[in-house]
This record gives C-alpha cells, sequence and structure tokens, in this order.
C-alpha cells in the first residue's frame, strides 16, 4: 500500500519518485497518487500524461502502468484499462462490417473483445464466430443468434487464449469469410507482430483461412514492433483504429494496398 508523502515536492523529484512506485507494483492509479503526494487529480494526470509522452510509463484509464520491453506483454486485466475509449470505438466499427450469416474469426484481446460486446446490439439473425479465447467465447456464449466454434490448445494465461499444435489442427478444417486480427505491432517494413510465437503461428494460420482479415488496433500500435512475426502488413486487407494514428504511417500502409479506415 502507498504511504503518503508529508510534504509537496518539486515537480522532477515528485516524477521521479512516481516511476519508482511502478518500478515496485508495476501499476499505479491516479487516486493512489493523489492520496500519496497530497495533490490534485489534475496535477497528477498532467504528471502521468508528461511521463508518458517522453516514454517513461503507459497511460491507462484510471492511472498508468510500467512499461515493458516489445518482448513482454501486460496481462488482460491492465490491457483492457489502456486506450479504452479508442477500443470502444474500434470495435463498433467493426461490427458494422459483419453481415449476416457469415462466419468470422475474432483474435484475442482487448479490442477484439469490444467486436464481440457489440454482437449483443446488432440485429443479426445468425453469426458464426471462431475463436481460441475463452473470454471472447463467454461474451457470446448466452447470445441465440451467435454459434461460437471455441479451438482448443495450450492456455495463455496472460491473454486467456488457447494456442499450439492442437488450436492450428482444428483451425485447418474450417474456412471463414472474416477475421478481425488484434495485434502488439503494425509496422509498415516488418509487418505484423506479437510477443507470443505460438499466438503468432496461430494467428497466420487464420489469415489464411480467412476471406478476407482486418487488423483492429489503436494507433499507439501502429509503428511498432513486437517479438513475434505474424506476416507481412500486406496479408492483410484493411487496418482499423483510431484518428491518432501518424498520417506519415498512415500513408505507409495505404501505399502497401491496406484500406485504412480511422474512427
Amino acid at each position: 500500500m502507498i504511504k503518503k508523502e508529508p510534504s509537496r515536492l518539486l515537480v522532477e523529484e515528485r516524477r521521479r519518485k512516481i516511476l519508482e512506485i511502478l518500478d515496485g507494483a508495476e501499476r499505479v492509479t491516479v487516486e493512489e497518487l493523489v492520496r500519496q503526494f497530497n495533490i490534485s487529480a489534475v496535477t497528477v494526470r498532467g504528471d502521468l500524461d508528461a511521463l508518458a509522452e517522453i516514454g517513461k510509463l503507459v497511460r491507462s484509464h484510471g492511472g498508468a502502468v510500467k512499461r515493458l520491453s516489445p518482448i513482454q506483454d501486460f496481462p488482460l486485466n491492465v490491457k483492457e484499462t489502456l486506450h479504452h475509449a479508442e477500443k470502444i470505438r474500434i470495435g463498433h466499427a467493426a461490427a458494422q462490417l459483419i453481415q449476416q450469416d457469415q462466419t468470422v474469426i475474432l483474435d484475442s484481446g482487448t479490442t477484439t473483445v469490444e467486436i464481440a460486446r457489440q454482437l449483443k446490439f446488432m440485429k443479426l439473425k445468425s453469426v458464426t464466430v471462431i475463436t481460441h479465447a475463452l473470454n471472447i467465447a463467454m461474451e457470446l456464449a448466452n447470445l441465440p443468434h451467435v454459434s461460437v466454434i471455441m479451438l482448443g490448445g495450450i492456455l495463455r494465461q496472460m491473454s486467456y487464449s488457447l494456442v499450439g499444435p492442437h488450436a492450428e489442427q482444428a483451425l485447418r478444417e474450417l474456412t471463414a469469410d472474416h477475421f478481425f486480427l488484434g495485434v502488439d505491432g503494425l509496422d509498415p517494413e516488418i509487418g505484423l507482430s506479437t510477443p507470443d510465437l505460438l499466438e503468432s503461428q496461430l494467428n497466420a494460420l487464420m489469415i489464411k483461412v480467412a476471406r478476407e482479415t482486418t487488423v483492429v488496433c489503436d494507433s499507439s500500435k501502429l509503428g511498432r514492433r513486437s517479438l513475434s512475426v505474424i506476416g507481412k502488413a500486406d496479408s492483410a486487407h484493411r487496418v482499423l483504429t483510431d484518428e491518432g494514428a501518424s498520417p506519415e504511417l498512415v500513408a505507409q500502409l495505404r501505399a502497401r494496398n491496406l484500406e485504412v479506415i480511422l474512427v
């Protein structure tokens, strides 16, 4: 538990102490920092925004988390707090691409789960969803108009996804109209990437069995590279991201024949 600071600190020292707190706790809320430093929530948010801008931490809904290296991954409950408003907008726009009687693949992740949540409110009479993500299957489990095909495999506790040879074998026997892919990195040169090797292998196969692929990711993922490459950027058909995307990166992706939709 964070202890109260006895007196106000200079801005630079306070921000250094915030980073020290994150080194130990890996996650901190605005409310905790207000109590710690006896300052306003507005001041705390200003500190966190300033530190995020120089790459010292990652802002989340209601606080911040420690910045990890590209080969590391955040737990799902932490990812849900990152760029939350953008993910909701992207999920809503992606769901509008799903048509009656289609079979779609939903990748694991906190952006794709927003697509699943939107399916609850859509006036589609019949949709089939293939997924390897436990949290997405649970979102859809009670919807009478959605048939869920769950791939089996090795559980990744970090993402609640099932991966490995069993998942790949099951997927090879299926086809889909549309694959919605969540990524941790989308670099125009390197391509689509994720921190986990088994996840990337399964994602690459999902691209092959689907007629079209839409990458769904917030703009913080654009220009980033993660450990394991899923495929080239143009292995997808479109990218659905938020309006914070760099115009230069958007232009580079469009030059690779990718449709880019900003929401």
